[in-house]
């Protein structure tokens, strides 16, 4: 079993990651806090593991809510019912949230053990591979907005995070490619011969094979570990992890939630900040059409959709948490493997590396 540390002080968790997690009874209960447990998961993870995560919980008072799957269920309302179940059943601010399921589940999951009696703890056992190497680290979480993608929330860090690579056999493959997306990022962002590594090994990747998986989500999980140590309220490095993220999020918010899994929305994104960074003289061509051709290996869109126009597109990024006194920040990379604070971008930019992609 790989072990990492996110180093807070005393908001320090682990993260681990291996086969078999989801047998491991006592790495589970070592982080609950008393008796009171309750299980967020959602209605396509929850007949797969839910059971698994149970048998562990012999003597717990275990509550379970299951959500529906989806982006689009991403949302206060939803966050009321976990709250409904936590008032109904008389939870205690002792109480423990497990959050199962990907990172929308996460997401929620974790929002609502932050605001909950002013906090709970809670665990993250993410069962998607974008939320093994992102979403499930770092402590973000939050709801979405019609206007706005994860623009109610509240930074709260987990007690831990049990990565089972085995939950990966039953993830279909357009999910399983959006994590890519993310995997992808860090090399981008952080270590040009990780992203050479990708190159190389994309194929075993995608066959799943179990040493090359492995690898990538302890190398993606310990970039964001230390990047959330070193800037947890994203004041400055952090948030070269929201690389491709500004498009890509207006691609969610525009084209409706889950319309674009996360990952193909962010896939999309960084090769819109690829070609700003080009026209910024930071990249060459030859850099811009190295990262096309790894986010296409990993059979993710690298295309803006038609069906918003630049002018919309635009509009939709002004809504975003990065944006300052009403000027559009974004990610570019100084090259492959070195990514730049945000900056602000005019919207003539925009709307040229929009009408070309």
């Amino acid at each position: 079993m790989k072990t990492l540390t996110v180093a807070l002080d005393d908001r320090s968790y682990p993260i681990y990651i291996s086969e078999h997690l989801l047998n491991n009874s006592e790495l589970l209960t070592r982080h609950i806090q008393s008796k009171q447990v309750v299980i967020v998961s959602n209605d396509v993870v929850a007949p797969l593991y839910l059971q698994k995560v149970k048998q562990h919980l012999i003597g717990y008072d275990i509550t379970q809510v299951i959500l529906p799957d989806g982006e689009q269920y991403k949302t206060l309302e939803s966050l009321n019912t976990i709250f409904d179940t936590l008032l109904a059943n008389k939870f205690s601010r002792n109480a423990t949230l497990i959050a199962l399921g990907g990172g929308v589940i996460g997401d929620m999951g974790g929002f609502a053990a932050a605001c909950y009696q002013r906090g709970i703890a809670f665990i993250q056992i993410p069962t998607t591979l974008l939320a093994q190497v992102d979403s499930s680290v770092g402590g973000k979480t939050g709801v979405n907005h019609p206007l706005g993608k994860n623009m109610i929330g509240a930074f709260y860090q987990p007690q831990a995070v049990i990565i089972d690579v085995d939950v990966l056999t039953t993830l279909d493959e357009r999910q399983f490619s959006a994590g890519l997306a993310e995997i992808i990022k860090y090399g981008l962002i952080r270590d040009v011969d990780f992203f050479c590594w990708l190159e190389d090994n994309m194929g075993k990747l995608l066959a799943r094979d179990q040493e090359a998986l492995i690898y990538a989500i302890e190398y993606s999980c310990k970039m964001k570990a230390d990047v959330v140590a070193e800037d947890e309220h994203e004041s400055g490095i952090r948030a070269t992890l929201n690389l491709g993220h500004t498009f890509g999020h207006a691609i969610e918010t525009g084209m409706g939630y889950g319309c674009y899994l996360h990952g193909e929305a962010v896939a999309i994104g960084t090769c819109l900040a690829a070609d700003l960074s080009k026209r910024k003289g930071l990249l060459t061509e030859v850099d811009v059409t190295r990262i096309i051709t790894l986010f296409k290996h990993a059979k993710l869109p690298v295309v803006s959709p038609t069906e918003l126009s630049s002018a919309q597109f635009v509009d939709l990024m002004a809504v975003d948490k990065k944006n300052v006194d009403g000027n559009i920040r974004v990610i570019l990379l100084e090259s492959i493997g070195k990514a730049a604070l945000p900056i602000a971008i005019d919207r003539l930019s925009l709307i040229q590396t929009l009408d070309n992609l």
